[in-house]
């Protein structure tokens, strides 16, 4: 058994197109194939920024006090 490790890239039509040359001799050969796709060297981060779709409430008060009376009102 023999395990090879190379970089493949799969066409616009989603086809992998492999050509490996071994040194086995000629016959028969089982084939395990798994795709991991590769992580780019530059992390892609997305910083989102919703203050436009949020706003920001400030509180003037005492919270423990508001949650009391909210809840003395049950």
């Amino acid at each position: 058994m023999k395990v090879l490790k190379l970089a493949a890239v799969i066409d616009g039509s989603g086809n992998l197109h492999l050509d490996i040359p071994t040194e086995l001799p000629a016959g028969n050969v089982d084939v395990v194939i798994v795709l991991n796709p590769s992580i780019p060297d530059t992390p892609q981060t997305k910083s989102y920024d919703f203050s436009d779709l949020a706003g920001r409430l400030s509180w003037q008060g005492d919270g423990v006090a508001a949650q009391r009376m909210l809840r003395d009102e049950w």
